[in-house]
């Protein structure tokens, strides 16, 4: 595919070219094995010719009328949608998504462009009253500079281009690292796109490498004064906590447990298909995906019955087949690393009412039942095909157990009375919760994120002014003031 051979490159100051490190980082199909490119890591010097761009080219941008920037993102949405059809091929075969999957991807990044036209516009200033006479307060909207983004795997187009889009939009230069795993749908071909739709040169810079080539270099960089980041609570720690220590701003989107909760009056069937949604969208590779599904056991035996029947009707095999609800993991590890999690969850206590099975990195799903309450399992993120169903009596202890885990980012209840499910989802220790719907959402006007150790700010709509803005405060003093000496 032409693009994994067009874009194999590092992306600085508007060139393509190979990184200048002693290693390469391979591209590989997650599906067939496939080696798609091969990249020579950017080192800590290319680092800083990538910030250094950015920071030449920003405050050109930053002047910029916003009318005339937001040109590039209406360009860069025809080009996305002109070429859907190639971006959907790309997105199977680095990522392992299925054609569903790759839809709600380019229709969400769709969806983030438009709402990148319409920030550009956003900022607004205010004149803040004074006690002093003849003093006149200005409060300015600017741009924070430059913004290191560093994106995930699972997502990769759509969560670049996320924060990508907006920070540009805004004013601000970016630098982007995108997953090792994905450094094309998650790093040249935003670049390309962009590029292609007239964003000036230094404005966006791709840097494809991994922390064994530069360790923190790029959270501690001088330039950037907001890192976003994506992924693991784990690595969020550590970003915020170097970010914090250069006296950066971060933004982190990190994991989640969600539960998806099924109370006594549900509607079975609607639950079981949010449900089955819910968990195994992309494998389960998905931060808001249900980990748990908890049952009222007044409802538990059928639900439960409609539920696995559905689960073994899935399709597991090639994402690029329109019948697969199942593709890959994002590679063998991951794979390995979910089938010991099954397998170690079963000698804890819990029963496989479905009991998948691994080949290379295709892994069917498994449904567990019966898993103890203090099972590891029960509080963590599972990155894979695996569903939990838990019994609960009575919505106090749902809520319990829903609210048992460090984490707090989406969820779900289901329920015939939808007023219930709003005073249910309005105690969950969540930064979202739906009601009567899957707890996969993500909508670009409506401020996204979590709580606990699901992440810190939020990004969408009003937040991403918030994130990659800043205020200034300019007083004028009409007359002339009186001081003490």
């Amino acid at each position: 595919m032409s693009y994994f051979s067009e874009l194999a490159f590092q992306y600085i100051d508007g060139e393509w070219r190979p990184g200048s490190g002693s290693w390469d980082i391979v591209d590989f199909n997650p599906y067939s094995g496939e080696k798609l490119a091969s990249i020579t890591v950017a080192t800590v010097d290319e680092i800083d010719q990538a910030y250094r761009a950015a920071e030449r080219a920003q405050p050109e941008w930053g002047a910029t009328n916003p009318y005339t920037r937001r040109l590039v993102f209406e360009r860069a949405l025809r080009i996305v949608e002109d070429r859907e059809q190639e971006l959907t091929e790309a997105i199977v075969a680095e990522v392992g998504g299925t054609l569903v999957k790759a839809a709600f991807e380019l229709h969400l990044a769709k969806e983030f462009l438009r709402e990148a036209i319409a920030l550009a516009l956003r900022p607004e200033g205010r004149i803040i009253p004074s006690p002093v006479d003849g003093k006149e307060n200005r409060l300015y909207r600017v741009p924070v500079g430059v913004v290191g983004v560093i994106s995930p795997f699972n997502f990769p187009f759509l969560l670049s281009l996320k924060s990508v889009a907006p920070a540009l939009a805004l004013g601000n230069a970016v630098v982007l690292k995108p997953h090792q795993n994905t450094p094309i749908c998650g790093g040249g071909l935003v670049a390309k796109v962009l590029e292609e739709a007239g964003l000036p040169a230094g404005l966006l810079n791709v840097v494809v490498t991994d922390i064994a080539e530069i360790g923190d270099a790029l959270i501690e960089h001088p330039v950037p004064k907001v890192i976003s980041f994506t992924g693991s609570d784990k690595v969020g720690r550590h970003v915020a906590t170097v970010a914090a220590s250069h006296f950066k701003s971060s933004i982190l989107e990190l994991g989640g447990n969600s539960a998806l909760v099924v109370l006594d009056d549900a509607d079975l069937d609607y639950a079981v298909d949010a449900a089955v949604f819910s968990r195994f969208v992309h494998q389960g590779q998905v931060c808001m995906a249900a980990n748990r599904v908890l049952v009222d056991r007044k409802v538990e035996a059928e639900f439960t019955a409609r539920f696995t029947d559905k689960v073994r009707s899935l399709t597991v095999g090639d994402p690029a087949d329109p019948a697969t609800h199942i593709g890959p993991l994002i590679n063998e590890r991951q794979a390995e690393a979910i089938t010991s999690l099954v397998e170690q969850t079963i000698a804890d206590g819990a029963t496989a009412l479905v009991h998948g099975t691994a080949k290379g990195t295709l892994v069917s799903p498994t449904v567990l039942t019966g898993v103890p309450e203090d099972s590891p399992v029960m509080r963590q993120e599972i990155f894979g095909p695996v569903a939990l169903l838990v019994p609960f009596d009575g919505d106090e202890e749902a809520l319990r157990i829903t609210n048992d885990s460090q984490y707090g980012l989406s969820g779900a209840v289901h329920t015939g009375d939808v007023e219930r499910g709003v005073r249910f989802a309005r105690r969950v220790d969540s930064g979202m919760f739906h009601v009567n719907d899957s707890t996969v959402h993500d909508e670009p006007i409506v401020p996204f994120g979590g709580e606990k150790f699901s992440g810190v700010s939020r990004l969408n709509g009003d937040a991403m002014v918030e994130a990659f803005t800043t205020t200034k405060w300019i007083s004028i003093q009409h007359g002339r003031s009186r001081f003490p000496f």
